[in-house]
């Protein structure tokens, strides 16, 4: 295909040229390949591309009937580990080390027919808002290089925007894959706690936050890894959430006629007013397509919320690194292996009480209670996709490199920037950043839906009735600096 060609097929286009055999496995993920050795040098999104299996993709990991028949996927360096592939995690503690099987998500990637062609970009861990520490990687975003990618999935956002692939896999914990798909254009869906599985390791239900995902550029794109990739594993300790119908054919009819809560300041937090005013024009889109929409902040501890989700991720992530270093035999993360906030998360969190994560469950009971009594009366909440700018690279203040000796004051520094989309995670209900704003920088700004729990179809469904507004495709023909349609 010429690059104008490859920059306008999403992923379903793709699984069907390959279908009707018009091109193969193989040369579509060549051409992938080329697409990554073409924008790479510029913007560091993928790690490594799997020569084996672009130059032969293995029939017999590859459903040839799937959803998307030999279309090339990229995994996150973090999540669902791929057999026999590295996965480092964006550390140089987890240097070398291959998971010994597929994930049960990656087994689900290939039902789907996915062609698994390389890993992209995190941050240490996952744990901050980009991939940026000069000893290891920066990827850099596409629309102007000099500004963050944004995290935790980077390199998914990045490779995507550029073109390299139509879709990416990508995790969320609280926002990793809405805020980068936000400020690079693109559609990133946040599904509800029980769609997709975070097996073998953890369960959604002791997990609490994080669930995979994708990127994509196109709603049916995301809307097709949903239905191809959700389910739980043998052994899961929940109920997994099943759709009365598959979510491609839901978004082929426009939702009714919804009502929409718009909100742009939660607890101490707020949105900056260009942001404000970005947000005021997408209402009046949605009124323009018949939603009642009105300016109105749920009535939610969010203060608390913000308090209780900071508890979770420290001791979470301290009992993960706790856990890593005693099968090493270490008794302490080292300055050579770890980033210093990571480090500080570790000493903050290794000895927390079970009295603490009681009572931080027992917040985040409430909080989830207080959105669903908000959900009775509204259907959507929307906020931007972040609260302020996109930083430029070298902003320590966001990052794990950070000098900051307070974690805790680190973490209030997060919540200013990223305040919407936590509380998806900490309830369990989906989210969505669609590319419908821009900031006065020029990158794109995400526009950010949240519904109650299980209605997932619904939020693709109002996402697909924006994209046809759209003309058929976000931003269409609109492509970054850094893309493979450039010279």
């Amino acid at each position: 295909m010429s690059w104008n060609e490859w920059a306008n097929v999403d992923a379903t286009d793709l699984a069907a040229l390959i279908k009707k055999g018009d091109i193969t496995a193989s040369e579509v993920a060549q051409q992938a390949r080329l697409a990554s050795a073409k924008t790479n040098p510029a913007i560091n999104a993928v790690i490594e591309v799997f020569d084996d299996a672009v130059n032969n993709p293995d029939k017999k990991t590859i459903n040839a009937g799937g959803h998307f028949s030999g279309v090339p996927i990229m995994m996150k360096d973090l999540g669902p580990g791929v057999k026999g592939r590295l996965q480092e995690q964006g550390s140089r503690f987890f240097k070398g080390y291959k998971p010994s099987g597929d994930a049960f998500l990656t087994t689900k990637i290939r039902q789907a027919g996915f062609n698994i062609i390389g890993r992209t970009t995190t941050p240490e861990f996952g744990v901050c808002s980009s991939a940026e520490n000069p000893e290891i990687y920066v990827t850099r975003n596409p629309w102007n290089t000099d500004y963050t990618s944004f995290g935790s999935s980077a390199g998914a956002a990045t490779s995507v925007a550029a073109g390299v692939l139509p879709i990416a896999h990508g995790t969320d914990g609280g926002g990793s894959i809405r805020i980068p798909a936000g400020a690079q254009g693109l559609v990133g869906l946040k599904c509800s706690r029980g769609v997709f599985s975070v097996s073998q390791s953890i369960s959604d239900i002791t997990g609490y936050v994080s669930t995979q995902g994708c990127i994509s550029r196109s709603v049916r794109d995301t809307a097709g890894f949903v239905d191809a990739c959700r389910g739980g594993a043998p052994g899961e300790f929940m109920p997994y959430w099943k759709s009365d119908e598959p979510y491609t054919q839901t978004i082929q009819k426009d939702p009714r006629r919804l009502k929409i809560a718009v909100s742009s300041e939660w607890g101490d937090y707020k949105a900056d007013p260009h942001f404000v005013s970005e947000l005021e024009k997408t209402a009046e889109h949605l009124r323009a397509l018949g939603h009642q929409v009105e300016w109105v902040t749920p009535d939610i501890d969010f203060n608390a919320s913000y308090k209780a989700q900071t508890l979770c991720y420290i001791s979470n992530f301290a009992q993960f690194i706790q856990n890593q270093l005693e099968a090493k035999g270490l008794t302490a993360p080292t300055e050579d292996l770890f980033e210093p906030i990571n480090i500080l998360l570790w000493e903050k969190g290794k000895d927390i009480l079970y009295r603490e994560r009681w009572l931080m469950q027992d917040t985040f009971n409430q909080i989830s209670r207080q959105l669903g009594a908000f959900y009775e009366a509204w259907d959507i909440i929307l906020t931007p996709s972040i609260a302020k700018a996109t930083p430029l690279i070298g902003e320590k203040k966001y990052l794990t490199i950070s000098h900051n000796q307070d974690v805790m004051d680190w973490f209030r520094g997060i919540w200013g920037i990223f305040a919407f989309t936590p509380l998806a995670n900490q309830t369990g209900t989906p989210g969505i950043s669609l590319p419908l704003a821009w900031q006065q920088s020029g990158i794109p700004l995400g526009m950010h839906f949240q519904t109650r729990q299980a209605n997932d179809g619904l939020l693709l469904q109002l996402a697909a009735q924006l994209e046809r507004a759209a003309g058929g495709r976000f931003n269409k023909n609109i492509f970054p600096k850094v893309h493979v349609t450039r010279d």
